[in-house]
């Protein structure tokens, strides 16, 4: 059996994701901090762009605005790109306020109804 990790949610990749460049210090069990770009941001997870040290399965904390601290788990890695799911989903309210502070181009940013 594989020591990865046990996922509720496995494969969210249509959900909307929003278009950022935000770079962010995480923290690892066994690595200590890492540094990520985050390229792109939905409710259930991010992809960075760039050099990862990461396996498929590992956890790492990171420190977002609107939310704080988040743990999220690697599921993919390809080409220099990796993408992450949370541990949870995060509430809409809350995700519309990060995509804000991320993305400081109201013309990226979703639509208001």
């Amino acid at each position: 059996m594989g020591s990865g990790a046990q996922l509720t949610v496995t494969d969210l990749r249509q959900a909307t994701r929003h278009p950022v460049e935000y770079r962010v210090t995480g923290e690892h069990r066994r690595l200590g901090d890492v540094d990520l770009k985050i390229i792109n941001i939905s409710a259930h997870g991010f992809m960075t762009e760039g050099d990862c040290t990461l396996q498929r399965g590992e956890r790492i904390v990171i420190r977002l605005p609107q939310l704080g601290q988040i743990e999220a788990h690697m599921i993919w890695m390809t080409n220099g790109r990796a993408g992450f799911q949370f541990e949870r989903i995060i509430r809409l309210e809350d995700f519309m306020k990060l995509v804000d502070a991320l993305q400081p181009n109201p013309r990226l940013r979703p639509l208001r109804r």
